[in-house]
């Protein structure tokens, strides 16, 4: 699936939920199927810098595609992290590249996060089209 069908998906997915205290409650039902770092990674080298829980990921090139894993001590932040891993991984590093992320916007997440939160959505972000760069360049090169 496409990121753009993926980011309609969740966009769909949210607005079935009228308040967000039932949205928050997804999120968290989304972290908890979250593909989880293997325990080797859960190291200093994979956590997001600008979180104020502690954020990990992990990416690996299979098929010149990313697979993403990742983990967090938060619940909440664990579905935030969940939800960009639900749409950027099993994908090719240049369309992770060429991607927006208005969907954020239209779900309402970052109005509804508090501003350390805020900020630690967009360090992940910032961390996974890192690794998309690499992988890019790599691929290239």
């Amino acid at each position: 699936m496409s990121i753009a069908a993926q980011q309609e998906e969740i966009v769909s997915e949210f607005a079935l939920f009228d308040d967000w205290m039932q949205r928050y409650e997804y999120m968290i039902e989304l972290g908890k199927s979250l593909p989880l770092i293997a325990p080797e990674y859960k190291t200093d080298d994979h956590i997001i810098k600008g979180c104020q829980s502690k954020v990990w990921v992990h990416a690996e090139l299979e098929d010149n595609k990313i697979v993403f894993t990742a983990d967090s001590d938060a619940i909440i932040t664990k579905g935030i992290i969940a939800i960009l891993i639900r749409v950027f991984s099993n994908q090719h590093p240049k369309d992770i590249l060429a991607a927006d992320t208005t969907f954020i916007d239209e779900i309402g997440l970052k109005e509804h996060l508090s501003p350390t939160r805020a900020n630690g959505l967009v360090s992940m972000i910032k961390q996974l089209k890192m690794y998309a760069i690499a992988y890019q360049t790599q691929l290239t090169s």
